[in-house]
């Protein structure tokens, strides 16, 4: 069989090789052997999966997948990205690291009702767009009066372009929002609802899954937290369906549809490491919820931690005592959300940067990390991914928490929403509700300055026969190349024949003259070669489409899609 190779070129200030990144990993690991199932993009997993490891604040290894990655990558499913080097080969590019921006009418949400007081925010819970309706829709923790008592809830609001927010009132408690009021003897914590396009139950379209505490032991139901799972046709009303085994509070859940796997995200701690994360996944959520086996030990495994690579706020008063030996290590992994974005799955990583002495709030902010096996892990930027603003008279003065679903697309920006807490608010958790924007696929580009730059993949394989590129060069220059083992450039896919593409556009085709697409390269292996000029390129995907509909995972959805995945190309912007 001919091998072939695509070509892309780029053009670049500073050089740069595959394998450079610095600092990316953080997950506890250790050697893997491959005799396990290949997942979507070529990787193989252990066979004993998933992998045991020990937690520690050490920077810990590369994922294993970057060390060793197959070699035939899969590219069908989703846009490609380069958020690390599982697709470069070798390139003269630089890579950059984007973090979102604050929407200029934060706080989106706030607490204004009675049954809120200064609480109403995402602790997880979850930000959805529901194609079915055409609504954005919130989940949202919320604590204040109801009945004329003092009562926690979780409550719900929609909205038809994601920044204005509207709270309905229901018949759940009628007046109000409120889907779930808590129970006095069961008080919750952390949250997470999911819209589960894939479950064909209707009456199990939305699941939540909600941290309570018992008080007291009561028949089957040992004291302390546990997990209660429950079901809804329309994210208003709800049925339990089960609890789960002891947890601790902040616990949360995702599911990984790569591997058809729900996922517990348990909190776990030492006073050495301070806050980490435990995993525990099976394919049925009631499953997933029990890893305690009959004699008292636990299937669920240490997972990831926080490091000495995440900085601490030194610049602020800590509270550092000798009777709180939990508040001592720097840094913490406070919580973890997960979804499946495009071709990868996207962690975001409230990472605990110490405690203020009272009455200021948890310096927790958020942070972004990648991986390609939905247990091993890229964080390649330890900086904020939202930041708190700390002592200052504003909206996200402390304690930033991710909402579940972590981000939707809304046609050229993703949409992620956090929880925090407001300046001068008593209540610790997140109060209000903040929106920040980045551009799609815009989490890491590969950049070109004056000089024409290359960045050539790896080996791929692909059924679709259209390729397009997510690219901001208006005042450069992006060709492609398609070559063969050898370095020999395929006919016609030349650079010369390649179009010239001077745009900024998050889905742009790229095309050669006397082809009218790549099915004659199609099925084969291949590797791709960009050259840019002064510009940025974000993402790279083959389409079957010539909507350039990437068959990727849209996170918590967006306008213009009608499922889990991205079957129509770009989606329109409200």
């Amino acid at each position: 069989m001919r091998r072939i190779i695509f070509i892309f070129v780029l053009g670049l200030s500073a050089a740069c090789r595959a394998g450079d990144s610095k600092g990316e990993p953080f997950t506890a690991q250790t050697s893997i052997d491959a005799t396990g199932d290949v997942i979507y993009n070529g990787i193989q997993l252990a066979g004993d999966w998933p992998p045991r490891g020990k937690i520690t604040r050490e920077p810990l290894a590369t994922p294993p997948y970057l060390t060793a990655p197959p070699a035939v990558i899969p590219i069908d499913a989703g846009r490609q990205l380069f958020v690390d080097d599982f697709l470069i080969e070798n390139t003269t590019l630089t890579r950059a690291q984007h973090r979102p921006e604050y929407h200029a009418a934060n706080p989106v949400l706030k607490p204004d009702q009675p049954w809120e007081n200064e609480h109403a925010a995402p602790f997880s819970d979850g930000v959805w767009f529901d194609e079915r309706d055409g609504n954005f829709k919130m989940w949202y923790w919320a604590r204040g009066v109801v009945d004329g008592e003092s009562l926690a809830s979780t409550c719900f609001a929609t909205s038809r372009d994601g920044i204005h927010w509207l709270k309905p009132q229901l018949d759940v408690v009628p007046g109000t929002n409120i889907v779930q009021p808590d129970e006095p003897e069961h008080p919750r914590n952390s949250a997470l609802v999911w819209l589960d396009r894939e479950d064909k139950d209707a009456a199990r379209r939305f699941k939540m899954f909600r941290v309570l505490k018992w008080s007291k032991d009561e028949p089957g139901m040992k004291s302390g937290w546990h997990i209660r799972y429950g079901t809804s046709p329309d994210g208003i009303h709800w049925i339990t369906a089960g609890d789960s085994d002891a947890v601790s509070d902040r616990t949360t859940v995702f599911y990984n549809p790569f591997r058809k796997m729900w996922v517990a995200s348990l909190r776990a701690g030492d006073n050495k490491v301070g806050r980490f994360r435990r995993y525990h996944e099976a394919r049925d959520p009631l499953a997933m919820l029990h890893w305690m086996k009959p004699g008292g030990q636990s299937e669920a495994i240490d997972w990831i931690s926080a490091d000495e690579l995440d900085p601490s706020r030194e610049d602020l008063e800590l509270r550092r005592t000798p009777d709180r030996q939990f508040d001592l290590p720097p840094s913490q992994l406070y919580n973890l959300d997960c979804v499946a974005y495009e071709s990868v799955m996207l962690g975001l990583f409230s990472i605990w940067r110490g405690q203020q002495m009272p009455p200021r709030p948890k310096i927790n902010e958020v942070c972004a990390g990648y991986s390609r096996d939905g247990f091993h892990w890229s964080r390649p930027d330890r900086r904020a991914f939202a930041a708190v603003a700390a002592n200052e008279n504003v909206w996200n003065s402390g304690n930033l928490q991710s909402a579940g679903g972590c981000c939707l697309v809304v046609g050229d920006q993703l949409f992620f929403y956090v929880g925090a807490v407001a300046h001068g608010v008593s209540f610790a958790d997140p109060g209000n509700v903040g929106l920040a924007t980045l551009r799609r696929d815009g989490f890491a580009s590969m950049d070109g300055a004056a000089a024409k730059g290359t960045l050539t993949t790896r080996s791929v394989a692909f059924n679709g026969n259209h390729l397009f590129v997510n690219v901001d060069c208006p005042h450069g220059e992006l060709r492609a190349e398609v070559l063969d083992e050898a370095g020999a450039v395929i006919a016609p896919f030349s650079a010369e024949n390649s179009d010239s593409i001077r745009a900024d556009k998050t889905l742009q085709a790229v095309r050669w003259k006397g082809a009218p697409d790549l099915s004659t390269v199609a099925g084969k292996a291949v590797k791709f070669r960009f050259r840019l000029t002064n510009g940025s390129l974000y993402a790279f995907w083959i389409s079957s489409d010539e909507s350039g509909a990437s068959h990727g995972y849209v996170a918590a959805g967006g306008p213009g899609f009608t499922g889990p995945t991205d079957t129509v190309g770009i989606a329109p912007s409200k």
